[in-house]
């Protein structure tokens, strides 16, 4: 008789995916555009942490992620620097609104 082994690797968390997974993420991108720029504007500048796994990315990256989980033919370029626009709920890149982080952690993200 074989016998078989089995190799247990690490599981690599990603943000981005978790977020494309999130029903309620998803919902509230697509139907707010405000929600989608905080979303945006909290990846920017800041690192993410599920467990001990580290998560970053550009602006750009934020910009193309958001674009993504809207999936209405937006681009990056749709996101990027819109925390520099003047908009009613806009917030610069690198903030957190409450929502936004209180979201995040509910997927067991969070940022230090």
């Amino acid at each position: 008789m074989g016998s078989s082994t089995s190799i247990n690797l690490p599981m690599k968390t990603n943000l981005d995916i978790d977020l494309l997974k999130s029903e309620t993420i998803t919902n509230k991108c697509k139907h707010s555009d405000v929600y989608s720029q905080n979303l945006y504007a909290a990846m920017c500048n800041n690192t993410f942490y599920y467990g001990k796994e580290k998560w970053s990315t550009s602006w750009r990256g934020a910009g193309g992620i958001v674009a993504d989980i809207r999936e209405c033919g937006e681009d990056y370029i749709d996101w990027y620097c819109s925390g520099m626009v003047d908009k009613p709920g806009y917030v610069p890149e690198g903030i957190f609104t409450d929502e936004i982080r209180l979201d995040l952690m509910k997927l067991g993200w969070q940022s230090v």
